[in-house]
């Protein structure tokens, strides 16, 4: 499984302007629902509201992965925004987060939900890719950092 297999150039926002976490996650829904037909927004934002109140999705690094799950898709689909300030999105760090990584799979789906967080993951470790993420220019060059990374695996 490779992310540019979810992730398309136009669900990449390089500069995210809002401020706090709910209107970050307001802003990746509406990208979503622009580009993903099938994507309900209030439904979708009510979703990821509700895994946060669990806990934060912010794995510190400056990196969040929200994620849910929609019975209205019917792939994995994927949205990643960056916000040059920083957010706080209640890290493990109480650092701020600055890479969101939205993730939203179908209903029925589970291990292709989990190996897809996995992943992501596993690429977000990587201190230099987060710092080849943060330079980035515009949402071309960020989507072609994931690409040339994810290609390395």
């Amino acid at each position: 499984m490779r992310i540019v297999d979810f992730l398309r150039p136009e669900l990449v926002v390089p500069d995210l302007q809002e401020r706090d976490k709910l209107g970050v996650l307001g802003a990746l829904v509406r990208q979503m629902v622009d580009h993903v037909p099938g994507i309900d927004g209030a439904q979708l934002l009510k979703v990821l509201v509700d895994r946060e109140r669990l806990a934060s999705t912010a794995i510190g690094e400056g990196v969040a992965i929200p994620h849910g799950k929609l019975p209205t898709i019917s792939r994995l689909e994927a949205c990643l925004g960056r916000s040059v300030e920083g957010v706080d999105f209640e890290s493990m760090d109480g650092r701020p987060t600055h890479v969101f990584f939205l993730l939203v799979a179908p209903d029925r789906s589970t291990s292709e939900h989990l190996k897809a967080l996995a992943r992501i993951s596993r690429l977000f470790k990587d201190p230099q890719f987060r710092v080849r993420l943060l330079a980035a220019k515009s949402g071309p060059d960020l989507y072609k950092v994931i690409a040339d990374e994810d290609a390395r695996y």
